[in-house]
């Protein structure tokens, strides 16, 4: 099984006429993605490679298409708008890759969404998500966003993320040992975003074919942390852990907007601390994130 996404869910990509969209949605067409529509206002009509129609609105795309995913390949001044058009017309899942959405935008996209929304957004500033197929270096399953699908293979080990390179890393140490991933999911590094490690650990402790769980935190925030402690109490699965920016200056920003030490609060040593408690296998170096889960398991 997988959480999320499978091989046959049906994706639109917003901004596909874009460079940047257009290359990942040939890439995600490579590897089997069921890529149904494009979505770029103003391009309603065309036809992308010659085999995915384009729409002027999600709304369009989705009655025509049936799809219940997005990814959002949107400029940063409009893609809390474009989340919000997918969460408008229905779709179970939006995935937003754009770096750099205002943080007052993401709020007031939080603050619409609302609690009870059936829209999951994962994001924004994120590589997405890839549940790997059964094909040829894990072809034919679900690749939305930007992470390369080649790295992948078809397995029981979850990943779940909040920096773009080191899930890449844990996915390649993983499939490097033979062992393949269930589902892979980048939870991106800003500030305000969809979902948590929380979300994404309580769906892999439910998955019965997710066997053992790879958890990447970064300074800032108390999210790590929040999972570290549900871990302690329900978790029934072996979960591996690292955090990046131990070296970090309190007050100094490192690599994305959410990675920030304020108030004595959100520091690896604290999210470390509270990994071990919750008998989290704790990686010291990125290096040893594949061996410190596969020694648990």
């Amino acid at each position: 099984m997988s959480i999320i996404v499978k091989p046959d869910t049906k994706v639109l990509i917003q901004g596909i006429t874009g460079s940047f969209g257009a290359r990942h949605a040939q890439l995600s067409l490579a590897y089997g993605t069921n890529v149904v529509a494009g979505v770029t206002p103003g391009k309603g009509g065309q036809m992308f490679e010659g085999k995915v129609p384009i729409f002027d609105t999600v709304a369009e795309a989705v009655k025509a298409t049936g799809a219940t995913a997005s990814a959002v390949f949107v400029p940063p001044p409009f893609a809390a708008d474009a989340i919000l058009e997918g969460v408008d017309a229905g779709l179970e899942l939006v995935v937003a890759i754009t770096e750099g959405i205002p943080v007052r935008d993401m709020v007031a996209v939080k603050r619409a969404m609302g609690e009870n929304n059936k829209t999951r957004l994962i994001g924004p500033n994120c590589p997405g998500i890839v549940t790997p197929g059964e094909g040829p270096d894990s072809t034919g399953g679900c690749r939305i966003g930007i992470a390369p699908g080649y790295i992948h293979k078809k397995g029981n080990i979850g990943v779940v993320s909040r920096s773009g390179t080191l899930t890449y890393e844990a996915v390649w140490q993983l499939t490097s040992r033979g062992v393949g991933q269930s589902t892979c999911v980048g939870i991106g590094g800003d500030p305000v975003n969809g979902t948590s490690h929380l979300d994404v650990i309580k769906l892999f402790m439910a998955d019965p074919e997710t066997h053992g769980i790879i958890m990447i935190g970064e300074i800032g925030g108390s999210a790590e942390e929040e999972a570290a402690a549900w871990i302690k109490q329900y978790g029934t699965k072996p979960v591996a852990g690292f955090i990046a920016g131990s070296t970090a200056p309190p007050g100094r920003r490192m690599g994305h907007a959410g990675a920030i030490v304020s108030g004595g609060k959100g520091t690896a040593a604290a999210k470390f601390e509270a990994f071990r408690e919750a008998g989290i296998g704790v990686a010291a170096t990125p290096s040893e994130m594949a061996d410190t889960l596969l020694k648990m398991m």
